[in-house]
């Protein structure tokens, strides 16, 4: 596209009112069910103590799977080990990290690449939702260091040991949130500072950016066996947005987990993107739970996506250059 449009008239032709009717339609459906299992495979999962974190952790591990999970609080990550231990017999693992510090998520990325053993799904589960702007250790804000950048970083240094594998996938679960970037996303402000915060806007630009993302990612693994997707979980009850005041916590929990399902179905999503044969070799997709969607136009555009590449090797202290 031209560049110097405005992101109305940049967008404005490619919005569809047939995608936003099959997105309705999606988010009532229930998500497709694989019951093959996954014996010995290593699985991990970032965000694995509550929500739809804890419930993957639990469908994955009840198939067999080894689950190394990534959470920021201890006692809840031996207390999720001590239990798929005792419920499924498995021998899970965790590591500590909090992905709002750029340190954190480097030296996961880091510690995941020096596995000896291969990563069979790696899922990006960890994100947070805040109305009001907070910026992490490194400066940066808060909702895109968590939602995309941390995710992006430990993808970037996984990269060659996910394509030496030969077969892997990559699981981001993204939102239906990111339509709220409309008109996309601003490489040069992605840290909030030349526009007034909004936090639906601030979060769908996060979500649209890891979007972005997937499109380059999907280019470096073509060919190699590895896959990666993006998913919606559906509207599920899960701890987002607790970071935030009474009134938000009040009416979250009167208001929208009332109508919310549970975060089973997120994991039963997760498990069939995961493991299932029917999606062998699909790469670069967005799924509502397990219907495949078409994102909205802002998340399809590869001249902004090879912007944000740039700006996120930049902003995350990464070597540049082409993947």
């Amino acid at each position: 596209m031209e560049r110097g449009r405005s992101p109305i008239r940049k967008y404005w032709k490619q919005y569809k009112w047939s995608n936003i009717r099959a997105m309705m339609k999606n988010n009532k459906s229930d998500p497709k069910i694989c019951s093959d299992d996954f014996e010995d495979r290593l699985v991990v999962v970032t965000g694995g103590t509550s929500g739809i974190g804890y419930y993957t952790c639990r469908k994955y591990a009840s198939h067999g799977a080894r689950i190394l999970s990534i959470n920021r609080n201890k006692e809840k990550s031996e207390s999720l080990c001590e239990e798929l231990r005792r419920d499924f017999g498995v021998e899970p693992s965790y590591m500590i990290a909090d992905f709002s510090s750029l340190e954190d998520s480097k030296r996961v990325g880091e510690e995941l690449s020096k596995i000896e053993d291969p990563i069979d799904v790696l899922i990006h589960n960890a994100g947070v939702f805040l109305k009001q702007k907070e910026l992490t250790v490194d400066g940066l804000e808060m909702t895109y260091a968590v939602n995309y950048l941390s995710s992006f970083v430990i993808n970037y240094i996984l990269r060659d040991k996910l394509k030496a594998q030969e077969k892997s996938r990559v699981l981001l679960v993204n939102s239906e949130g990111h339509r709220f970037a409309v008109w996309g996303i601003k490489t040069d402000d992605l840290n909030w500072q030349k526009r007034h915060y909004n936090g639906l806007k601030a979060y769908g630009s996060a979500k649209t950016a890891q979007l972005l993302s997937m499109i380059v990612f999907n280019e470096y693994f073509k060919g190699s066996g590895v896959t990666i997707n993006a998913m919606h979980p559906g509207a599920v009850r899960t701890g987002t947005g607790k970071e935030n005041g009474a009134f938000y916590k009040w009416y979250k929990k009167n208001f929208v987990d009332r109508f919310s399902r549970s975060p089973e179905i997120s994991a039963e999503s997760l498990y069939y993107l995961g493991v299932s044969r029917d999606v062998e070799g699909i790469s670069g997709r967005f799924f509502n739970l397990t219907t495949e969607e078409i994102p909205a136009p802002p998340a399809l555009d590869t001249e902004t996506a090879e912007e944000l590449w740039q700006e996120s090797l930049r902003m995350g202290g990464l070597n540049h250059g082409d993947l």
